[in-house]
């Protein structure tokens, strides 16, 4: 039987549970389940400011647009940030007319704090983190980079529902954490995600944002008395990038299992360093000290990647690459050769199989064959 990557959990008859509760009620969309997810995640995450949106990506964009108008940011003003990270996190800075400015990264595959001190220039406004994997690196770091020279941080988490530092749920530091609950996370829907802004005035004008710039959304205005109930202002021009609630009706059953599905991905991560500990050149990448990781990824660095790969495959083992250096693509070929750190990282990295699906023996299999492969 094939082993894949990715295998999504979805506890099924308790999300049709929840989302026939919303075609009952004949709410669907923004509000009800929202506000109720939001509320949850709120208290989950120990963060002030929830606010539920239809992906990641977006929230990255408003993230950078909200902060870039309220402090005045120019266009072409620069945001320090990660070669090693999927595409999306990169778009979203150029969304706003502003320079990604790549900095290398570290041996958990984070940003390297040397790297983002030696990339400040009298231009730059923020700093870009990515929690590959669900590893914090040395995130520590950055924040008090950040606080010493003023310059904006935001998290990028996408990875990261369930990290916690020291004990404590990742995020109370940045301007903005970015979550995200693609089909394929810790914690999956269809696709949404969710921003947590420190700031209520931030968390306030998202609100207003995500729903085209419109002051008062659908729900409250069918919850609210009076004859003129219909009535709003639309203040400026937004987005439509709220979530529904069809989406955040499983997100509230899949966050009731997030920490105990976390726990079995590290229990995964576990077995796979046991097994792989001292028997060849395929590296596991190390998690920062302090940091529980959410795991959403298992990656390891071997020589020969894609033949490696390739082996794999023919045992029906279908492992992932993330990231490919972003300066390998055109759009962002102006970083060429200016993190090299990156740029190896993107030839060895794998990531291996990694879902709740997977038992014991399926890790043994896998780092057996990868052993012999990459020898």
């Amino acid at each position: 039987m094939a082993i894949q990557l990715f295998v999504p959990s979805f506890r099924i008859d308790e999300c049709l549970k929840a989302i026939r509760e919303c075609l009952e009620k004949g709410w669907t969309g923004l509000g009800f389940k929202t506000i109720e997810f939001e509320q949850a995640w709120s208290k989950y995450s120990e963060l002030p400011h929830a606010h539920f949106l239809n992906s990641n990506t977006v929230g990255l964009h408003l993230a950078l647009h909200v902060m870039k108008s309220r402090f005045g940011w120019a266009d072409d003003d620069e945001v320090i940030t990660t070669p090693f990270t999927f595409v999306s996190t990169n778009h979203a800075i150029l969304y706003c007319r502003l320079r990604p400015v790549f900095a290398d990264i570290d041996d958990f595959l984070c940003l390297d704090p040397s790297s983002v001190a030696a990339r400040i220039t009298s231009r730059t406004r923020a700093v870009m983190f990515v929690g590959v994997g669900g590893n914090t690196g040395q995130y520590d770091k950055i924040v008090d980079l950040c606080r010493q020279r003023g310059l904006k941080l935001i998290l990028d988490a996408a990875h990261m529902a369930g990290t916690r530092v020291n004990g404590r749920q990742v995020g109370p530091e940045p301007d903005a954490v970015v979550f995200s609950f693609q089909a394929v996370k810790n914690l999956p829907t269809a696709d949404s995600g969710m921003i947590c802004f420190k700031d209520a005035e931030d968390d306030e004008r998202a609100r207003k944002l995500t729903w085209l710039g419109i002051n008062k959304d659908t729900y409250s205005r069918t919850a609210a008395q009076g004859a003129y109930k219909w009535m709003y202002n639309v203040e400026e021009v937004g987005f439509k990038y709220h979530g529904n609630s069809i989406m955040a009706s499983m997100g509230l059953v899949q966050l009731r299992w997030l920490d105990q599905d976390n726990s079995y991905r590290r229990q995964l991560a576990s077995w796979y360093r046991a097994r792989l500990a001292g028997r060849g050149a395929a590296r596991a990448v190390e998690v920062a000290c302090g940091c529980e990781s959410a795991t959403h990824l298992f990656q390891v660095r071997v020589n020969r990647r894609d033949a490696v790969m390739l082996a794999l495959n023919e045992h029906q083992i279908y492992p992932g690459v993330h990231y490919r250096d972003n300066t390998d693509y055109s759009m962002y070929a102006y970083g060429s050769g200016s993190c090299p750190n990156a740029a190896r990282a993107s030839n060895e990295v794998i990531s291996l199989p990694l879902h709740l699906n997977l038992t014991r023996d399926d890790v043994a299999t896998i780092c057996d064959l990868l052993i012999r492969y990459a020898g």
